[in-house]
């Protein structure tokens, strides 16, 4: 059986071996997959990014969040250059495994624009709002 199926299926407080959900995970044509990062007293959505296999593994087992730049082709260790960390506090997969949620403990702000959450530009109707500033402001 499926282990996204089996995990569907179980009850509370079932487990199932992580190296097994990591092996199942249907990572996209470049080997990734899509990571939420959410800071974990507030809730707030603070951006989206990408893991490989590397990333997600480091990410677990060193409690800091290390991503996948599709830009540079390489890992991303957030904060590395900048010192705004992000350290793992609770990684969840969604139902079929194609994401991953990160409950992380934000160090400074988490968009390089210097603004808390990279979900700033607020739709309304027929315009687009900028609703924070950098913190620097």
């Amino acid at each position: 059986m499926n282990i996204w199926i089996e995990l569907e299926n179980a009850e509370r407080g079932e487990c199932r071996p992580l190296a097994a959900v990591i092996e199942s995970i249907p990572w996209n044509a470049d080997g990734l997959i899509t990571a939420i990062a959410q800071q974990y007293d507030s809730g707030e959505v603070l951006m989206l990014a990408w893991m490989n296999h590397a990333a997600l593994s480091e990410t677990l087992h060193r409690g800091q969040v290390c991503y996948w730049s599709r830009s540079r082709q390489t890992l991303w260790r957030k904060g590395e250059s900048s010192g705004n960390r992000q350290r793992l506090v609770e990684a969840r997969l969604d139902c079929d495994g194609d994401a991953v949620l990160l409950k992380v403990d934000q160090q400074g702000p988490a968009c390089h624009t210097g603004r808390p959450s990279c979900f700033y530009n607020a739709i309304h109707r027929e315009t687009v709002e900028v609703i924070t500033a950098p913190l620097n402001h």
